[in-house]
């Protein structure tokens, strides 16, 4: 008797918890203030940089199978990325699942794209090493990289800035607060993920200088990614 009723304890105490960080602590909304600095990027989301990759003429170079990868295969846009960085940072489970505007500008460009089946983004052990051991994986050119949903967002302010949230396996939609035409505010919340996600940052080239590196926890809205080139033009 003793027994059962322990079992029964420890059943109630593991439903509570996991209806906890199932409904509550996964949909936590943290205030966010960004940095008091000018012509700064700051993370669109919480997570841990997974890639960090330089692409010229549209094109980036694999390490892994040296096949070059176009970058509208990752955004799915009509748009023409000349040269500059793209970095992919990888959203946990136990990472706040907002997404943020990196900058201050106008929301130019909004595309969806939708799956017949979202791909894992990342086996067991990598799961392993990114969530619990916080350990640097490589997630760059996986195949839910060019196949899952996604929402592509490009905003203008001194520079365009594309943002590519990417859901993972068990993700049922994308949310978006935005619309075209949105004037936003630096670190104003643009979306959400459930679950483990992804989000993309491109980055205009020659007019950025990188504050952070791939392994790298980020929070968005807070930490800043980039510091902007106040000299540059917005022709990115």
């Amino acid at each position: 008797m003793t027994l059962l009723i322990v079992l029964l304890v420890f059943l109630v105490v593991w439903a509570g918890a996991f209806y906890y960080l199932r409904q509550v602590w996964f949909y936590r909304d943290p205030e966010r203030i960004p940095p008091a600095r000018k012509n700064i990027v700051v993370s669109p989301a919480d997570g841990q940089i997974v890639y960090i990759r330089k692409f010229k003429n549209d094109k980036i170079i694999s390490e892994k199978n040296e096949q070059p990868i176009s970058i509208s295969e990752i955004t799915k846009d009509k748009l023409a990325y000349d040269c500059g960085t793209i970095l992919g940072i990888y959203m946990s489970p136990l990472d706040v699942h907002f997404n943020y505007a990196p900058i201050s500008g106008q929301v130019k460009e909004i595309t969806h794209s939708q799956a017949k089946v979202n791909l894992p983004m990342v086996d067991l052990w990598e799961y392993v090493r990114l969530v619990y051991f916080r350990r640097f994986v490589n997630l760059f050119s996986k195949k839910f990289h060019f196949e899952n949903e996604r929402n592509t967002l490009v905003l203008q302010g001194d520079y365009r800035i594309g943002v590519v949230e990417i859901a993972d396996k068990f993700v049922n939609k994308i949310k978006c607060f935005v619309t075209i035409g949105d004037n936003l505010q630096i670190g104003q919340k643009i979306g959400f993920i459930e679950r483990g996600s992804q989000v993309d940052l491109i980055l205009p080239d020659s007019k950025i200088e990188l504050e952070v590196k791939e392994g790298q926890q980020v929070y968005g809205g807070v930490t800043v990614i980039a510091s902007l080139l106040t000299d540059a033009r917005a022709d990115a």
